[in-house]
């Protein structure tokens, strides 16, 4: 992948921004919860990535950091979140070009009732076939779930390791935290939040007794 050009890095940062304060005003990610990233180039890997700390209601263009392999800052103003490692294990081990974090309330729920099991399994839906590569209601989903840790690099090296072995996953939970979910591209990465926020309440509602 070539690096963007100028404008087109912040076309990208427009982009995100605008997907973070819809998310905000859905719920998925209020306060300063939440990032997301979008890959500038693969060789060296550069990330666009929300800077740390930031009310996800008034992101703009100027929101967004570029970071190196390292999750050092190459340019911008701000510092990147911890879990700009999760973005880049995510990126590099999935081929994703773009990552995507949410906090709702029910993916927050549901990570936290199913931890013990490693994960929770979803099936029987026709959203699921809003999942790329998915062909079927009768898909089975499962959905990883870790551990939350600050041990940030240690968890990063945990989600790289999971990736490398198990094909097709689409996203994972942090328990207690929240959803990540990725695509080839930003479309494909919002359409997976919004196939997985839809999932994930579904089984809340069920589990917990709001229907």
């Amino acid at each position: 992948m070539a690096k963007k050009p100028e404008s087109g890095r912040k076309a990208c940062a427009s982009e995100l921004a605008g997907i973070g304060r819809e998310y905000h005003s859905r719920g998925w990610a209020l306060g300063t919860s939440g990032n997301y990233s979008a890959v500038l180039r693969r060789d060296p890997l550069r990330l666009l990535i929300t800077s740390s700390g930031l009310d996800k209601a008034r992101l703009r263009a100027t929101s967004f950091l570029e970071i190196d392999h390292q999750g050092r800052v190459v340019s911008g103003r701000g510092k990147p979140s911890a879990e700009a490692l999760l973005h880049l294990a995510v990126a590099r081990a999935a081929g994703a070009g773009a990552v995507l974090h949410t906090h709702s309330v029910w993916n927050t729920l549901v990570s936290e009732r199913h931890q013990q099991e490693g994960g929770v399994a979803i099936s029987g839906y026709e959203m699921l076939k809003g999942l790329e590569g998915v062909k079927t209601h009768q898909h089975r989903e499962w959905i990883p779930i870790f551990e939350n840790d600050q041990d940030i690099p240690g968890l990063a090296e945990r989600v790289s390791d999971l990736l490398g072995r198990q094909a097709g996953i689409h996203g994972f939970l942090l328990g207690g935290h929240g959803l990540y979910t990725w695509g080839v591209d930003l479309p494909q990465a919002r359409r997976h939040v919004e196939i997985f926020e839809f999932l994930l309440e579904l089984s809340g509602r069920r589990e917990f007794g709001d229907r």
